[in-house]
């Protein structure tokens, strides 16, 4: 039988994520058409960017290839979609510019250090009662408890509001799991939701719960972020009703989601890789080694851009209007930036990934924060000397958005 052509290649089709990331379409797509022209069954197409250097390249040039012009999902939007949908994600510079500065002092390095304590007071004790367990879902009892638990403190969310919150941001950002969500964009039942990120009734929950917050936050000194979202001024005015929700759960999605799933698909490689563990016991880098697991992991398959004018990229000619579509799953195991990339090493160096983005203004906010967590929960890990191993399969987030388990069953193994 003859070998198929590039052009079989689908990349959206959200099954195959939910039984494993298909690398070997991402390595023979970089190989062969790394700015590769992709179908769509209910759209125009896109353009797939594939390679490290030219994912960095359109995300540096926003003039070129926008986020705003139309928005940062593959999904097509109607322009009142585009206006009601639209989150700090899917703006050009300057209003980004001017949107993301009301945060940016909340989420420096110096400022993620600070909370350093905070969240060791988080994780010591999940740690403690889950490796207690003898048997745990490394996904129930660490990764998901964690970055909301972190999130909910800064933002200023009860405590008591952490379940709802994770199971929220899960209808959002898996929206395509039928496990995690009740409509999936593809049911003729979202197009009463084409308004709300996702197509997600969960929207209208999770921004009724940001109003209800900001109703309360609109005075007295700003000792969280929520407060300071609700008294910052952009140009004088105060963010309208939609900016603020829009930056609440983009807050709270983003910065829960993607941590989770590194932290999960991290545990996962060190049951995977043993040997790199006893390298961590053994005392090397833990900061090479978090590196690694966000190369490794990278909790975001893609995002869209849509070109401005006409452009090209490796020789391929770009028409303005068109879809283009960087991969960093593809652009973290290039190989021509990574030596053997499929290899695990907690000591790799250098380690330029792109697990939050490189070059242009959408890199991602929370990455100091996202860092310190995950080395916190390893540090705690490796104080109580143990190893980690597989307990049962675990189970994949469907999504060719988020790169996630939704389940990860393992057992302590305590050393002598």
């Amino acid at each position: 039988m003859p070998e198929q052509t590039v052009h079989a290649i689908d990349l959206t089709d959200n099954d195959r994520y939910a039984e494993a990331v298909p690398y070997a379409d991402f390595d023979r797509l970089r190989r062969e058409d790394p700015v590769h022209w992709h179908p769509e069954p209910d759209g125009p197409g896109f353009w797939a960017v594939l390679r490290y250097d030219d994912v960095v390249a359109v995300s540096r040039d926003t003039a070129a290839f926008s986020s705003e012009t139309g928005a940062t999902a593959l999904e097509d939007l109607d322009p009142d979609a585009l206006a009601a949908r639209k989150s700090m994600l899917d703006m050009d510079p300057p209003r980004h510019t001017r949107l993301r500065r009301t945060l940016v002092a909340d989420f420096t390095r110096r400022q993620a250090l600070r909370h350093e304590e905070n969240i060791r007071e988080v994780v010591r004790p999940l740690v403690r009662a889950a490796l207690d367990r003898g048997r745990f879902d490394a996904v129930e009892h660490l990764a998901t408890a964690v970055p909301i638990r972190v999130l909910c403190r800064m933002l200023g969310v009860p405590a008591a509001d952490e379940p709802l919150m994770v199971e929220l941001s899960d209808r959002l950002i898996a929206n395509t799991d039928p496990d995690l969500s009740e409509v999936q964009p593809d049911s003729p039942e979202s197009e009463r939701y084409r308004l709300l990120p996702f197509r997600s009734p969960a929207a209208l929950e999770m921004h009724a719960y940001a109003n209800a917050l900001r109703a309360e936050r609109t005075a007295g000194p700003p000792a969280d972020v929520v407060t300071r979202l609700a008294q910052a001024r952009i140009d004088e005015l105060p963010l309208s009703e939609q900016e603020f929700q829009a930056m609440f759960l983009l807050l709270l999605v983003a910065g829960n989601e993607t941590t989770r799933s590194a932290l999960s698909l991290g545990i996962q490689a060190f049951l995977d890789h043993p040997g790199q563990w006893e390298l961590l016991l053994a005392g090397a880098d833990l900061d090479a080694a978090v590196e690694e697991v966000l190369r490794w992991t990278t909790p975001l398959h893609h995002f869209r851009r849509t070109a401005t004018r006409d452009t090209e990229l490796r020789g391929r000619r770009i028409r303005a209007g068109e879809k283009v579509v960087v991969w960093y799953t593809s652009a973290n195991r290039d190989e021509e930036v990574f030596a053997d990339p499929y290899r695990f090493d907690v000591t790799r160096d250098p380690n330029p990934h792109i697990a939050f983005g490189r070059g242009g203004p959408h890199r991602c906010l929370g990455e100091h924060l996202a860092r310190v967590e995950i080395r916190v929960v390893f540090e705690e890990l490796l104080a109580h000397g143990v190893t980690l191993r597989a307990d049962g399969p675990a189970r994949r987030v469907r999504s060719n958005f988020t790169n996630g388990l939704k389940s990860l069953p393992v057992r302590v193994r305590r050393h002598a």
